[in-house]
């Protein structure tokens, strides 16, 4: 359309528009709902139209608790604001000419770690995790709510489940899921299921080979935890079902394969967020301290050098190993081996299992062939597709001639996922038409019968995201941090930190967020503490490698640990396994390892120990505590 035949009043209210939109408001960008008494928090704010403006954020009683000046439309944080007491709110902020009341809730540091507290104890106490979610956010939501019950139940919808269910990604996640689980409804459904069974039976032929295939599927599948998760657990299902090899120790081999090897292999999409929080931490370095040298490290080179220091993921992988060739198990596991393998049960009588695969969806077809390629070519084409996504939407953002750590890094990784999933589908689909195994409407059927084995699992994910969202909300993470102490000798410091990350893990159910808040506050301090001799080269780096890497290892560390991890909620999913039974399970595992990781390597290396000898005692340590400790499991008489 031509200006002219714009209306003249309509072309002046669209100048208006532009000139005093959004921009042009002065404002608190996403204030708190809750803060925590005598802890710093932050605030940001956004300028007008002024050229420069000056604010300030004052107590009730008038103290300014900071102040500064922002430029037209652009923002400024409000650094270190701290609040004593109730008389100190309501906070007045100004910005200008503007003068916008915060009236946030104030609660004690300690409350901030009770909702995800009151989850975690209540789902250990009664094995039943919705419930347990339920309470935890709840009680979040209540502190958010003024500690009003009505509006704090208010909260728990419009705050924490809808945005979590709207969230872009969490969406993916969940969708990639449904039609994952869409997949295993038409594989089952057309016989390949059976088939893959009938044609592994040869090799894996005992519950020893059963678990080591497992392990050896999961370590293939390095490209991306979710689906190394969701890929190795459906597929492998059937055969260790067949081996009578527990569904909780499925979980664990597929929950502790998944995020450490996606966290060590450079060509992956963890490694690629890993090397922007690094960059990001020796940047914020850098500014702190302009006049020292090498702080000009390259990202990726740093977290080359920091994988020896990876202690825990490393001897996680081993661990499995060690006890699926060994078929040595203890602590809960080994009374869940024993249940498997003596006939009574793949899980616990009374389990809620994340997954029902014991239904007609879930079944093969009366009279479908058991042909293995009807199962192996959906997954396959999941596999390449999902690979073929990653490396094309990365090359569009570098360019060609990159190399696959940078192509991995910028990849489109959740769209990468959808892609593979739905390609996963279509395959099965059309090889049980084309096979006249299925009709149209029988495929969709059974597309609907394995998004409906997804549901208790679906809620479990959003009530778990929704936790997260809690977590944030409430400070958990900020009071956390307080455990990072400058008053500690600088040796234990890779130790602390690793225990700090696990315990942020543990409460909020987020490897990746950790990792977000820990790297950009860990980098800097220990280069304020030790500089220069922690500096790459210099004669204290394990100290700050050692730091580096414990943020990565405590944070997988806690995420094997809690039941209100994303990934552990996965992992149950994908092995039809009862959730509370899969971390109190692994849970014996995850903590022999993680102390083990302390004592010889965060401790050892911070003190001048190499490494490679760290690890070969952890290695030692583990062997011991398998042979010692562990105590094997008598093989079923027949698998047939």
């Amino acid at each position: 359309m031509r200006l002219s035949a714009v209306p003249l009043f309509s072309f002046v209210l669209l100048a208006a528009v532009v000139a005093v939109g959004p921009a042009a408001a002065q404002e608190v960008v996403d204030p708190p709902d809750v803060v925590l008494r005598g802890i710093p928090f932050q605030l940001t704010l956004r300028g007008g139209t002024e050229p420069s403006s000056w604010w300030e954020v004052r107590s009730a009683s008038e103290e300014i608790l900071a102040a500064g000046t922002v430029t037209a439309g652009a923002e400024a944080t409000a650094s270190g604001v701290l609040v004593g007491s109730r008389e100190d709110l309501p906070l007045t902020v100004l910005v200008g000419e503007a003068s916008i009341e915060l009236a946030p809730t104030l609660t004690p540091g300690w409350f901030s770690i009770l909702p995800p507290l009151l989850a975690i104890v209540l789902a250990l106490l009664f094995r039943e995790v919705v419930t347990a979610l339920v309470a935890g956010v709840w009680l979040g939501a209540l502190a958010v709510g003024g500690f009003d019950p009505i509006a704090g139940t208010g909260r728990f919808i419009d705050r924490f489940i809808v945005p979590a269910v709207a969230d872009a990604d969490h969406a993916a996640i969940m969708i990639f899921t449904l039609l994952l689980g869409g997949m295993v409804g038409l594989i089952s459904r057309n016989g390949g299921t059976q088939g893959i069974v009938d044609a592994v039976a040869p090799f894996a032929s005992t519950p020893r080979r059963g678990r080591l295939a497992t392990w050896a599927a999961g370590m293939a599948i390095f490209f991306d935890d979710y689906a190394n998760t969701l890929i190795v657990g459906n597929t492998m299902r059937p055969i260790t079902d067949r081996l009578r090899i527990s569904r909780e120790k499925l979980a664990y081999l597929v929950d502790s394969t998944a995020a450490p090897v996606a966290a060590l292999i450079p060509v992956s999409t963890w490694v690629g967020y890993e090397i922007s929080l690094i960059g990001d931490g020796f940047g914020i370095a850098r500014e702190q301290n302009p006049d020292l040298s090498g702080l000009d490290a390259n990202a990726f080179n740093v977290f080359i050098e920091t994988i020896p220091y990876l202690f825990y993921p490393l001897l996680a992988l081993l661990l499995v190993v060690l006890t699926s060739a060994t078929g040595r198990d203890f602590g809960p596991m080994r009374t869940a081996e024993a249940r498997a393998a003596s006939g009574g049960g793949l899980y616990r009588p009374g389990a809620h299992l994340a997954v029902d695969t014991d239904t007609e969806e879930m079944s093969p077809k009366e009279g479908a062939p058991r042909r293995w390629w009807n199962a192996a070519v959906p997954v396959a084409t999941v596999v390449v597709v999902v690979l073929a996504g990653l490396y094309t939407s990365g090359v569009a953002v570098t360019g060609p001639g990159a190399s696959l750590r940078d192509v991995f890094s910028e990849s489109a990784s959740y769209d990468a996922l959808l892609w593979g999933s739905l390609a996963g589908v279509l395959a099965a689909a059309f090889l049980s038409i084309l096979q006249r195994i299925l009709t149209a409407g029988e495929c969709v059927d059974a597309l609907v019968g394995g998004f409906r084995a997804m549901m208790l699992a679906m809620i479990i994910l959003v009530l778990a995201w929704s936790m997260g969202a809690v977590t944030e909300a409430i400070g958990t993470s900020s009071f956390l941090a307080l455990l990072l102490s400058d008053r500690v000798a600088i040796e234990l410091l890779p130790a602390i930190v690793f225990v700090t990350s696990a315990a942020m893990a543990f409460a909020t159910g987020t490897s990746w967020g950790t990792m977000a808040i820990m790297l950009p506050v860990v980098i800097p301090l220990i280069v304020a503490l030790g500089a220069p001799d922690v500096l790459p080269g210099g004669p204290a780096q394990p100290i700050l490698y050692g730091s580096i890497a414990s943020v990565l290892a405590g944070a997988i560390f806690g995420d094997h640990c809690s039941p209100i991890s994303d990934t552990t909620v996965l992992s149950s999913t994908a092995s039809a396994c009862d959730h509370v039974d899969h971390v109190k399970t692994q849970l014996p595992y995850a903590l022999a390892v993680g102390i083990v990781g302390i004592t010889v390597g965060n401790v050892g290396t911070a003190y001048g120990l190499p490494p490679v000898m760290a690890l070969a005692a952890g290695a030692l340590l583990l062997v011991g505590i398998v042979v010692f400790i562990g105590r094997p499991v008598e093989a079923p008489a027949s698998v047939d």
